[in-house]
């Protein structure tokens, strides 16, 4: 038995953590392992130059409710091309050096709409994350600024003997009374590879990890958040 940190994540629309270009960005059906301790992070008010150690430190398992269903957003962009303008400093001054000599491009943007999921966290100072999760000092949201949550987390500390058992007590939104979770998702040393833990986060740098998909059916007793 041990303590583990669980909470809920529920949004209209969501987009998380997958290998992004400039024409289009892609999104798991799940919380990648960045935007979990991004969420975290902000809830805390750490900075993003800021110390990430004890978060980078974590273990987590993320159970899936409900992977809502995919949503793609266009953007028509306008760009300058390189040999039109040469290293600017902004792209205001980008534009305005460009004299019109710009080009209009489409963008994609994918989304996950209505989903939820099941977050639990273990193998750090828990009781501190709960407490910023209730009252976090930035706004959280699930993968872009865009995508605010739709509940409260209902964040709880709670001992358990693995993260499944914990998952049965995290607090399920008034909506979603007698949801279950078909599958969870924990590091492995083989599974889906996914770019999602953070190396350079200036840079928006990840590395590759392992995650396996494991069937379960956890049912929440819990009442409504």
């Amino acid at each position: 038995m041990q303590p583990y940190l669980v909470f809920g994540l529920s949004a209209t629309l969501g987009s998380m953590g997958e290998l992004a270009g400039h024409e289009r960005r892609g999104s798991l059906s799940w919380p990648a392992r960045s935007a979990v301790l991004g969420l975290l992070g902000a809830a805390l008010g750490v900075r993003r130059d800021g110390d990430f150690s004890a978060l980078d430190a974590l273990l987590m398992a993320v159970a899936v409710f409900d992977e809502g269903s995919g949503l793609r957003d266009y953007h028509t962009v306008e760009t300058v091309p390189s040999a039109v303008v040469k290293q600017p400093n902004s792209r205001p001054e980008a534009l305005a050096q460009a004299r019109g000599r710009s080009n209009t491009t489409i963008t994609l943007r994918d989304y996950r709409a209505g989903a939820f999921y099941g977050i639990a966290v273990w193998g750090g100072a828990l009781e501190p994350l709960r407490a910023a999760l209730h009252a976090p000092c930035f706004t959280l949201y699930l993968g872009r600024k865009s995508c605010p949550l739709s509940a409260p987390l209902g964040a709880n500390v709670v001992t358990a003997d693995s993260p499944e058992a914990a998952l049965t007590q995290i607090v399920l939104p008034p909506w979603r009374q007698g949801a279950r979770a078909r599958v969870l998702l924990e590091a492995a040393d083989h599974g889906e590879e996914v770019h999602d833990l953070p190396v350079d986060r200036a840079r928006w740098h990840f590395a590759p990890r392992h995650v396996a998909r494991r069937a379960v059916d956890i049912a929440p007793k819990g009442g409504a958040a």
